[in-house]
């Protein structure tokens, strides 16, 4: 007849049981209270609500620009006109502090959609919009005197960067989402 042995020798016996049950509702209890813990740290409804906008295009003209709020971040999207996507193009040889081409920075040339903070100090400059275009057509920083081309590439003042360009896609010929 065909006994259960342990290692030792002896017979598998009810106290072998008792520890391996012992041992699986220990780590039941443990994950029990891990969970809770690991599961705060993901984000919450609202956060995850603002990790990506879906924004129209369509009611914008050529020449216009809109400013959305994503993540509380303010973001330019402007309709270029010809004249400033052929000026964009000129500059892409200039010698610019941060270099980058218009093409790298669009995916569609007639659409620039940049993130409206200088990258001096976080000011919001204007545009267009604004009123003045600074000296290179595009957007001027008032606080600090940043001027930015009709491509968002800084061309004279204190700012070290380029206007970031946001993560985006086409998801239609008039509607983006960023994000």
């Amino acid at each position: 007849m065909a006994t259960n042995e342990n290692k030792n020798g002896e017979g598998v016996t009810r106290r072998d049981f008792i520890h391996v049950a012992a041992g699986g509702v220990g780590a039941i209890a443990a994950a029990s209270v891990v969970w809770p813990l690991v599961d705060q740290m993901n984000p919450s409804a609202d956060v995850l609500a603002l990790a990506s906008i879906e924004v129209d295009l369509s009611s914008i003209e050529r020449g216009g620009a809109v400013k959305v709020m994503w993540r509380g971040t303010p973001i330019y999207i402007r309709h270029r006109t010809e004249a400033e996507i052929a000026a964009a193009k000129a500059d892409d040889s200039a010698v610019l502090p941060d270099p980058a081409t218009d093409g790298d920075r669009v995916q569609k040339p007639e659409w620039m959609i940049m993130e409206a903070v200088c990258t001096h100090l976080g000011c919001v400059p204007v545009g267009a919009e604004g009123g003045y275009n600074g000296d290179f057509g595009g957007w001027f920083c008032p606080c600090h005197g940043s001027h930015y081309d009709t491509s968002g590439r800084i061309r004279k003042g204190p700012a070290p960067r380029n206007l970031a360009i946001p993560p985006y896609q086409f998801v239609a010929d008039t509607t983006i989402v960023i994000g």
